[in-house]
């Protein structure tokens, strides 16, 4: 690591945060002419790749001066008054939780620019495009480094509308349902968050989130802790998305076009998680309490669920979109990372963070592969794939067919790949949960748990089979292209970082872990 002064660290914070905005904005400027290259479309999009790229380089140059030795401390923090008669203040800051989000942040979303550079999605004019997917990285980073209830809950929002034009502008068929179904839900229940946040602010004086996790409830009755949970968490809960609040989520993934999946499941949906972490854990400890066995119930429902609609996509017959079932499969994913949360343990919020990111990693790549078949065959029906044209993809696209093999074992969760960490973790808090929860029933949601793995197992290998273990290519079909150089540059990152956090856990676990701690015990250790 490298040793950068603290007013560095706080500009490189603020700037990430900036940056993309100011990006947005410029994207719907004209070119200047040396730089328009064969056309305008192009220098947009070329555009996009640079500022996505510099705002990459500036996290990774964070996370290199950032403390390591002291991840549970609030780094690169910037606090500044916005709105004196609210309190409200333009608070910011980095800490072993909130900086893993960055950087993948940062990186899913270069990759997107990169390979939205060489095969721009069909739709209308690139401009907007850009600077729609800009927006959505400034409200997605915004929401990791702020530390105020008001400003968390602009930049929650921020990202809704960037996320609906790019699903009805540029989605394929029912994009216009789909957005508007995925506008409707996270906008009701941002109303209901916004409630609890108020509540909180409101009865505790202050909407800062360090002095509120300092002061770890002792402001708030314990009435008003519960109300606020449960307000704050319906919010969360629907952009997680926790059963049964996840219908939005299949449809606004089938018709997503491919980077727009690949965010929507690599970061979107970790704000969910992430909320409860940073807020709902050290503010409301009581609330918690209170419903973390109903939060578990519903996490452990989701497991089986995603995992047995999934199963009932793959049967031969059932006219099963691939986009489709991992949207499902991410349903069962992040059940394991709520499940790891309502545990209130170390160990399982470590767990629910580790398993954050390999989700962002592994399910980022599988809908970047999914969306590579869908540009081949014009489809991504799992019929038409693992049919005569789709039979065989070891043999026909030896590349695409090993990389998709390697995405669905990732995702099973296999030992020594990134997607193992995360569920073992929470299943095995559940099995020792906080004091004070009821260790019956956490065994059950254990158990619930563990057949999830195997249903997952199961469902994923069937696709594997189906699509890539197909008979011989039949005469007289075209050849099928195999991975193109442009597609390796932009998946290679994530398969590369699946692997090591697999083999190297503690590089993530030893920043989570303190900050984990301090935040579980109110801000002391």
């Amino acid at each position: 690591m490298i040793d950068i002064s603290e007013s560095v660290m706080q500009f490189l914070l603020a700037f990430i945060v900036a940056a993309p905005l100011l990006g947005a904005v410029a994207a719907l400027l004209p070119a200047p002419p040396g730089l328009k290259g064969k056309s305008p479309e192009q220098a947009v999009l070329r555009h996009g790749v640079t500022v996505t790229g510099v705002i990459l380089l500036a996290a990774l140059v964070l996370t290199l001066g950032f403390d390591h030795a002291n991840p549970s401390r609030m780094q690169a923090t910037t606090d500044i008054s916005w709105i004196r008669a609210l309190d409200v203040r333009i608070h910011l800051g980095v800490d072993g939780i909130s900086l893993p989000l960055l950087v993948l942040t940062a990186l899913l979303t270069f990759l997107c620019a990169l390979y939205s550079y060489f095969k721009p999605p069909a739709g209308p004019s690139p401009k907007a495009f850009v600077a729609l997917l800009l927006l959505l990285e400034a409200g997605t980073l915004a929401t990791f480094a702020v530390l105020d209830l008001v400003l968390f809950f602009l930049a929650f929002e921020m990202v809704l509308v960037p996320m609906y034009f790019l699903i009805a502008r540029w989605g394929g068929e029912g994009r216009r349902a789909a957005a508007g179904k995925f506008i409707l839900y996270t906008l009701l229940g941002s109303v209901v968050m916004l409630l609890g946040l108020l509540l909180i602010g409101i009865k505790a004086g202050t909407f800062d989130m360090v002095a509120l996790a300092t002061d770890n409830g002792r402001g708030l009755t314990t009435s008003v802790q519960v109300t606020a949970v449960l307000a704050i968490g319906l919010g969360l809960a629907v952009k997680t998305p926790m059963w049964p609040l996840h219908s939005w989520l299949p449809d606004a993934h089938t018709a997503a076009p491919t980077v727009g999946s690949v965010l929507l499941a690599g970061v979107l949906l970790k704000m969910g998680t992430y909320g409860f972490v940073r807020i709902a854990l050290p503010i409301a400890p009581d609330g918690m309490h209170t419903l973390a066995p109903y939060l578990a119930a519903f996490a452990a429902a989701g497991i089986v669920y995603g995992s047995l609609a999934c199963l009932a996509l793959t049967r031969p017959g059932a006219k099963g979109d691939l986009k489709r079932l991992i949207a499902y499969s991410s349903v069962g994913h992040m059940g394991f990372v709520l499940l790891g949360i309502a545990t209130l343990t170390p160990t399982g919020v470590n767990g629910a963070l580790f398993a954050n990111i390999a989700h962002g990693l592994i399910t980022g790549l599988l809908f970047f592969l999914v969306g590579a078949l869908k540009d081949r065959y014009g489809t991504a029906d799992l019929d038409t794939l693992a049919g005569a044209t789709g039979a065989a993809l070891y043999g026909r696209a030896p590349r695409l067919g090993a990389l998709l093999a390697f995405a669905a074992v990732a995702s099973l969760g296999l030992p020594g790949l990134a997607g193992f960490w995360g569920e073992m973790l929470a299943l095995f808090a559940a099995f020792d949960p906080a004091e004070g929860l009821n260790r019956t029933a956490y065994l059950v949601f254990m158990a619930l748990g563990g057949l999830g793995t195997l249903l997952t197992a199961a469902y994923l290998l069937i696709v594997v089979r189906r699509v890539c273990m197909g008979g011989p290519r039949p005469a007289g079909e075209p050849e099928l292209a195999d991975v193109q150089p442009y597609e390796l540059a932009a998946w290679t990152p994530l398969v590369a970082l699946t692997v090591l956090a697999g083999l190297w856990p503690a590089v993530l676990l030893g920043l989570t872990d303190p900050a984990v701690q301090q935040l579980l015990a109110g801000g002391t250790q």
